[in-house]
């Protein structure tokens, strides 16, 4: 008699909020036996903007105009390189074979990671946005909560991005640079070194894909305007639909196999 083979078993398809929190539970309880990622994560962000301000001590309005700015670049950054190693070490290493292989939904792992690092990118935001605006005196005209919620989308952005770019590099050293292709050309083009309308007509039509743009045009509105404005809904909007996309398109990345 042929032998009856078990088929394996089909990952459901739906999220489900168990499964979910247990996925982020894991990646958090992973992340707090490695220190020095922490700290990446949590310090590095304060630490630049300590630095910048005393960079320009001398000059307290430069501070004002680009602070803001990179209060929502310097968690995307951070989040994107933390991001893409971490879950690039799970993939090598095999971990994501054997949890595909269970009874496990690639939109549940991609939610539970991005809960987990989202979970820190709140704290990560928190600290940076407190430490600009009450010890380091940005002063901007519009709400500290709509800096803060900038400043997380901006983290949460970092972190989908970080996802995605995982499953394009086979080591951590080929993960780092994908940062020159998909972090510099938004840095420079954001409208942070110069306004996005006195770039070239190809450039700035480039930077209007750019989700980096509206980071910093939200960030910018806050700045100038004590209410909400269309402008700023439109930017966090933008920056929120972006970061949902990323990681959808992180899901469909997701291999049963490990390279």
């Amino acid at each position: 008699m042929t032998p009856r083979t078990t088929p394996a078993p089909t990952p459901p398809k739906a999220l489900n909020l168990s499964r979910t929190t247990a996925t982020a539970a894991r990646v958090l309880r992973q992340l707090t036996h490695d220190p020095r990622t922490i700290a990446l994560l949590l310090l590095i962000p304060c630490v630049m903007l300590l630095l910048l301000r005393y960079v320009f001590d001398g000059s307290p309005r430069t501070f004002d105009n680009i602070g803001a700015s990179l209060l929502g670049i310097f968690p995307l950054i951070t989040m994107f390189l933390v991001t893409s190693i971490a879950t690039l070490r799970e993939r090598t290493s095999g971990t994501l074979e054997r949890l595909l292989a269970m009874p496990l939904g690639k939109g549940d792992l991609i939610a539970g990671y991005a809960l987990a690092f989202g979970t820190l990118a709140i704290i990560q935001s928190a600290l940076a946005t407190g430490l600009a605006l009450w010890l380091l005196g940005l002063d901007v005209t519009g709400s500290p909560w709509l800096l803060l919620l900038v400043a997380l989308l901006d983290a949460l952005l970092g972190t989908a991005l970080g996802l995605f770019v995982s499953a394009f590099a086979a080591s951590e050293f080929q993960a780092v640079q994908f940062m020159p292709a998909v972090i510099f050309p938004q840095l420079l083009l954001c409208g942070l070194f110069t306004p996005r309308d006195a770039m070239h007509p190809a450039l700035e039509t480039l930077s209007d894909v750019l989700p980096m743009s509206y980071a910093v045009d939200g960030m910018n509105e806050v700045l100038h305007h004590t209410d909400m404005t269309a402008t700023f809904v439109r930017d966090v909007l933008i920056v929120a639909g972006c970061a949902l996309l990323v990681l959808t398109l992180g899901a469909a990345t997701l291999r049963r196999r490990t390279a």
